[in-house]
């Protein structure tokens, strides 16, 4: 994997450099400048080499001299895409790199390229010619990309730190962002915690004309549900295409020229990729890489273990304590780049910690989740519906406030959890549902912490609009695109991204090849979600080659036991100094989570995520 960064405008070599050599994480085997002074150009790159190693070298030129690119990620249909371009008439410089495709890919189809590419990707074209820059990324937004114009300058970047190395970039926070981040637990896209700078989101790509100094963003890809009610497969056929399509998505995310392993939960998802990557690597043993908790409500580490025995694989596995979490939360907080409420990021950078000793790559089971259904909200949804439509506002208030002196059980996914999480939720309007129930702090929450009112129209801008597009009447499906389309791309895949890069790793995703994911979009809810059993189909398709014990197990998820360990934390590591806003109520939050009247592990987290990562500016620069 690579971090890659460029802009236009005031600027100098020594600036590209320092902007560069801050993405040294994310590329530790080579870097590589263009500057052209005259037109105000710069690009810079840092490269972890994976494939191609002698020959991939960045920024990269065509013949002519007039196309040149940065690269971040993996094209996984380079191969196919080269033979079209040969055949197009296109001359290639090197043997098997996927960067120089994106060259010659962009000279045939031009705007076009992305829709092509099958892979994760964030990419800058600079056409010399007619004086543009063309940056990408990938569908789900599986490499980070930001963007920024302020005082004369545009500029892009893997990471905000980057930005911040310029001069002319001013760091001033905005508070909406920082709102929608206590809403969600992460920012959507575009949004950043800085004003005037944005998160290309996945799916898009970005032209900037220099000449006008004006920017068109255009998405060119979006998720989204299309189920064939009329499918005339049986279900042993769908079953057949599903392997099929793993099979190959694992062979084409296997591509590489270090060494590859797995991050291995015990769940259904990473043991599938597992079944498939033993296939195609039979000749030697594959390394997995596991992540476990003394509190064992929590841990999987025992079923990663029983899947690696049954696969013969080389396991490697450490336990996260308190202790641990303790030492790894400030470097965490320091490297995030950006405010993230996933706790999880803890063991996923553990895991990644481990990995790296080994392997330069590996393969997790990111997106399964999201594409047949998987989490335990889905199954609260026809109950909530029930619930909703039978039972009175002036009840459900006074239900709602008995529930939540329930006492606080600290298991993962607790009964008393779930309860309070439902019923908070179910006070406000359905298409909210989820991302209340994931919320660090649920709007009227929200207005007591920042003494103001809330617009939820505004605060939930991005769950709206998912709802609005979505072509789906069923709620299930709609529930499915907010997950792929909002918490996939801006929690999971942000979490993966930076925990690996921390460690110069890179990891793929095969769940999210376009080949799979367009066989998954046209099955109907029911091959996904049936009778209270999530991810039904993929269960179905790997019975003959999982044990039945990790099929049908119970969930546990990548949770944490962040709700006891907040309590240990020491109070050094509390502070409430962030920006204006009510701060009784946030000390009160702690209080009551200490005393164990309330779990409000969600918010603590969250706030000090923010604090770590935001909180510096609202006493140095404007807050908007």
């Amino acid at each position: 994997m690579c971090g890659i960064v460029g802009f236009w405008g005031d600027g100098d070599a020594d600036i590209l450099r320092r902007m560069t050599h801050s993405l040294t994480q994310r590329g530790v085997d080579a870097q590589g400048f263009f500057v052209d002074q005259e037109r105000k150009i710069f690009l810079g790159h840092r490269r972890l080499s994976i494939i191609d190693l002698a020959d991939g070298q960045q920024p990269m030129w065509d013949r002519s001299g007039r196309f040149c690119v940065v690269f971040n990620g993996e094209i996984y249909n380079h191969v196919e895409l080269r033979q079209q371009l040969i055949q197009h008439g296109h001359t290639f410089n090197t043997d098997h790199s996927d960067t120089e495709v994106l060259i010659h890919g962009y000279k045939q189809w031009g705007e076009e390229l992305p829709s092509r590419l099958n892979g994760m990707f964030a990419f800058a074209l600079y056409d010399v010619l007619n004086q543009s820059i063309f940056i990408a990324r990938d569908r789900f937004g599986q490499k980070p990309l930001y963007y920024t114009q302020q005082n004369h300058l545009f500029a892009f970047a893997s990471e905000l730190k980057a930005l911040l190395q310029h001069p002319n970039f001013i760091p001033r926070l905005n508070k909406l962002a920082l709102k929608k981040f206590l809403a969600y637990g992460f920012l959507p896209a575009p949004h950043s915690q800085y004003q005037h700078t944005y998160k290309l989101p996945g799916g898009h790509w970005l032209k900037y004309n220099i000449a006008t100094q004006k920017i068109v963003v255009q998405r060119y890809w979006k998720f989204s549900i299309k189920a064939d009610f009329k499918l005339k497969s049986s279900e042993a056929d769908l079953c057949e295409q599903l392997r099929f399509l793993l099979k190959q998505s694992v062979s084409r995310c296997s591509m590489s020229d270090v060494p590859l392993g797995l991050f291995l939960s015990g769940g259904i998802d990473s043991s599938t990729l597992l079944a498939f990557a033993c296939q195609n690597a039979p000749t030697h043993r594959l390394q997995t890489f596991t992540i476990g908790f003394h509190e064992k409500s929590y841990d999987e580490s025992e079923y990663a273990k029983q899947v690696a025995d049954y696969f013969n694989t080389q396991h490697h596995q450490r336990i996260l304590s308190v202790e641990k979490c303790r030492d790894i939360i400030p470097t965490i907080l320091q490297h995030l780049d950006e405010p993230l409420g996933d706790a999880s990021i803890l063991p996923t950078y553990l895991v990644s910690e481990l990995a790296s000793q080994h392997v330069k790559v590996v393969l997790s089971g990111d997106g399964g989740d999201e594409l047949f259904a998987g989490y335990d909200p889905f199954k609260a949804l026809k109950m909530a519906q029930f619930y909703a439509k039978v039972m009175p506002k002036s009840i459900h208030r006074l239900l709602k406030k008995a529930v939540h002196r329930m006492p606080v059980n600290d298991k993962n996914m607790s009964l008393d959890f779930k309860i309070k999480r439902l019923l908070t939720g179910l006070s406000y309007p359905e298409k909210f549902w989820n991302s209340i129930w994931m919320s660090p702090l649920d709007p009227e929450a929200l207005e007591t912490l920042f003494q103001e009112k809330i617009d939820i129209e505004e605060l939930y801008s991005e769950v709206i609009a998912i709802w609005q597009e979505s072509e789906s009447d069923n709620l299930i499906e709609k529930v499915m695109e907010y997950f792929t389309i909002l918490y996939l791309q801006d929690d999971i895949l942000t979490k993966v991204d930076r925990a690996t890069m921390m460690f110069s790793l890179e990891s793929r995703a095969p769940f999210l090849d376009n080949d799979l994911v367009e066989f998954v979009a046209r099955l109907p809810y029911h091959y996904k979600y049936r009778r209270g059993t999530t991810k039904y189909i993929l269960k179905k398709a790997m019975q003959s080659s999982l044990p039945a014990e990790i099929l049908n197990r119970r969930k546990k998820g990548f949770g944490i036991p962040m709700n006891t360990w907040l309590r240990e934390m020491p109070e050094s590591s509390i502070s409430t100094s962030f920006v204006s806003c009510n701060q009784d109520y946030v000390k009160k939050l702690w209080s009551e989570h200490r005393q164990k009247a309330s779990d409000h592990k969600l918010f603590l987290w969250s706030w000090m995520v923010a604090e770590a990562q935001v909180g510096h500016l609202a006493k140095e620069s404007h807050v908007a």
